[in-house]
């Protein structure tokens, strides 16, 4: 078969599952969970594989809501691709990141490429990677570190959004906690006894705000006093304060967190508390494989999928995923997919969308059009070396960029 007869089967095997991908999307749109308590998601979702054909299916995986399902000759010296599942929910308000969506994308185009694979065993190796705990925790973080991608040549995922976006701009993050305590006081008989760690948590707030005059274009910082105290009468002997901070790079994420870390330590300063920094996870900033994404961008246009061009849009720095540690250490791409709504992602009206019937045409699209990528990478061996040349210039350029 030719490369043009298989992505022709490509299409044809995600058309005839349509309506038990989106049975499955439903199933986990319906029921959402949050990070790391996905045990609904990874159950029907493993389940589906396994009714799909595929044999090797490993169950708790590394983590206890992660899977593996793999397809192919172990032996086969072809290029082995990794297709990516995410399927936790925010607190509150569910699906509002469309993770059922994700979750569907890399079934649909697993159960394609197993297809290919059926018919042409010696062209590759594939495996379905169930990642949860993309929302807090890390969850592909940890199963780097785990040895997870091991083997894995090429990742894929997409992610919706209200934009169709090749190359989002995914920047690093760091979470970090800071714990103030000082001493409890009766507020109105004996203030000048009490320590209150409110002040500190306070004054650190404020003093990472008067930052931001001094930031450099693409820094962001976002915090929340996550314990203030009990009662106004009692001065809080201990308060807590957490941030997330954001940077277009790694590099530039260290020089801020230093900048941070000084507010910090001069809010316990200037009123007597003692200072706990809790370092919370940290994502790097996305690396999109440049001919990987190429070759995304044909089959995405042959298949209908109209890109964004606006600049305003395409250049704008969007959130933080912990897919981006994975595209440092394998080839990946990770774009963004319009599913009908004009509402950002984590944002209550967000959620009917992404379990709306309209999502599912331009869901289903994108499966293919990232399968038929795997397969052009399978097909014609050059590729993969230019692959991995981008691959290595990425990693050249983050290790070369220094904070302005």
């Amino acid at each position: 078969m030719d490369v043009h007869q298989l992505k022709r089967l490509v299409g044809l095997t995600i058309d005839e599952a349509a309506d038990d991908l989106n049975e499955l999307s439903q199933q986990i749109w319906t029921h959402p969970e949050t990070a790391d308590k996905e045990f609904f998601a990874h159950d029907v979702l493993t389940r589906f594989l396994e009714d799909h054909g595929f044999k090797s299916v490993d169950k708790k995986y590394l983590l206890e809501t992660a899977f593996r399902a793999t397809y192919g000759d172990p032996g086969s010296e072809g290029i082995h691709v990794g297709f990516l599942c995410e399927y936790d929910a925010l607190p509150g308000i569910g699906h509002a990141c469309g993770h059922n969506l994700i979750a569907e994308v890399g079934i649909a185009a697993g159960l394609a490429l197993k297809a290919v694979i059926s018919q042409c065993p010696s062209i590759g190796k594939l495996t379905v990677l169930g990642t949860p705990a993309e929302e807090q925790n890390g969850g592909k973080v940890r199963l780097l570190k785990a040895g997870a991608f091991e083997g894995i040549d090429i990742a894929m995922m997409a992610h919706p959004s209200k934009y169709e976006l090749l190359k989002p701009n995914y920047v690093a993050r760091k979470e970090i906690n800071f714990k103030y305590t000082g001493r409890e006081s009766h507020a109105a008989e004996w203030p000048w006894e009490g320590i209150n760690a409110l002040d500190a948590a306070v004054l650190c707030y404020q003093s990472i705000s008067c930052l931001r005059q001094q930031m450099v274009p693409g820094w962001m910082v976002h915090g929340v006093i996550s314990n203030g105290g009990h009662r106004p009468n009692i001065i809080p002997g201990n308060a807590q304060i957490d941030y997330f901070i954001r940077c277009p790079t790694t590099t530039e994420l260290r020089v801020f967190e230093e900048k941070v870390l000084r507010c910090a330590e001069g809010a316990a300063s200037a009123t007597g508390c003692k200072l706990e920094i809790v370092q919370g996870e940290e994502y790097r900033a996305l690396m999109t494989n440049e001919t990987m994404i190429d070759l995304y961008e044909k089959n995405g246009s042959s298949l209908g999928i109209e890109f964004e061009r606006r600049e305003k849009i395409t250049k704008k720095l969007g959130g933080s995923s912990d897919m981006s540690d994975v595209s440092h250490v394998v080839p990946s791409i990770h774009p963004e997919f319009r599913i009908g709504t004009d509402f950002n992602s984590h944002t209550q009206e967000f959620t009917p969308a992404s379990g709306s019937a309209e999502a599912q045409k331009n869901t289903l699209a994108v499966a293919k059009a990232l399968a038929m990528t795997a397969i052009d990478i399978l097909v014609d061996k050059n590729l993969m070396a230019k692959i991995q040349k981008d691959f290595e210039d990425g990693q050249e350029r983050e290790k070369n960029t220094s904070a302005m």
